[in-house]
């Protein structure tokens, strides 16, 4: 019998939650009211250097690898997954909408894609399999005994102001991002979590 501990339903929510980050991550983009701070972040470390966008974000993310191995922080295969899937799922988003221009649907993307990115980061991260790289540096703050809305918000913040320093653009999407992505992860977390005693 299936229970909600079981690995084939970890698996089943890895899966789920990835999807749900990446076609948040998209529905942002596609509000194009402002990049979500690591974006920006990879957006100006491309304008200062000569890597790219996409390379850019693969540096960040073997940096942030590198740092949660450092503090010890529990890795494994949703790890590697989300590194993998989420931006195939954001380019499937993508190309799946079009390019919305009517401004009341692109700010309802960009309204709801942060809520939907933290559905998906509840599932995924609540299915213990591993966070992805940047999720990572939020559960290693938790597990040090700062609150999940926090740190995210922090993260978050931190990346955002990176990229400005970086010469990377900002808008009112970019903000709102920031300030609902913390609450909505500890919310959805919280509420999907598979061993909730633990967290």
């Amino acid at each position: 019998m299936t229970t909600r501990t079981s690995l084939p339903w970890r698996y089943l929510r890895l899966a789920v939650g990835l999807i749900f980050f990446g076609v948040g991550l998209g529905l942002v983009l596609l509000g194009d009211f402002g990049l979500p701070p690591w974006d920006i972040l990879h957006q100006g470390i491309a304008e200062q250097t000569w890597l790219t966008f996409g390379t850019a974000m693969i540096v960040i993310g073997v940096l942030l690898l590198i740092a949660l191995l450092v503090l010890k922080e529990p890795l494994g295969v949703g790890t590697l997954a989300n590194v993998l899937v989420i931006g195939l799922v954001v380019d499937a988003t993508i190309s799946i909408a079009g390019s919305p221009s009517n401004p009341l649907i692109r700010a309802l993307c960009t309204a709801f894609g942060p809520v939907v990115v933290a559905i998906g980061s509840g599932f995924y991260i609540g299915a213990r399999l591993g966070p992805g790289p940047r999720d990572g540096l939020m559960t290693a703050l938790d597990r040090r005994g700062v609150a999940i809305w926090k740190a995210r918000t922090l993260i978050e913040g931190a990346a955002l102001a990176c990229g400005l320093a970086m010469g990377g653009t900002i808008g009112w999407g970019t903000l709102w991002f920031v300030v609902i992505i913390g609450p909505a992860v500890q919310f959805f977390l919280r509420l999907l979590d598979t061993q909730p005693s633990n967290s």
